[in-house]
């Protein structure tokens, strides 16, 4: 799951490396935004939208996408 926070909501470590890198001599960034992956082998993937709901996500300020991969990675 890549979990990463919603449109217009405040993104304090996004806007630490937005800053940082040009600081580091890397130019034109912006919009710098930083979630998270959230790795987990289920037996039922159908249980992973409501882990997302109830534990891994904050849905008020968070987004999250689901990726099913296959046993190879």
């Amino acid at each position: 799951m890549l979990i990463r926070p919603k449109a217009g909501i405040l993104d304090p470590q996004g806007v630490a490396v937005e800053r940082a890198l040009p600081a580091l001599g890397f130019a034109g960034v912006a919009n710098v935004h930083v979630g998270r992956l959230v790795e987990l082998d289920v037996e039922d993937p159908s249980q992973l939208e409501p882990m997302c709901e109830k534990l891994l996500a904050n849905p008020l300020v968070e987004d999250y996408e689901v990726q099913l991969l296959d046993g190879s990675g």
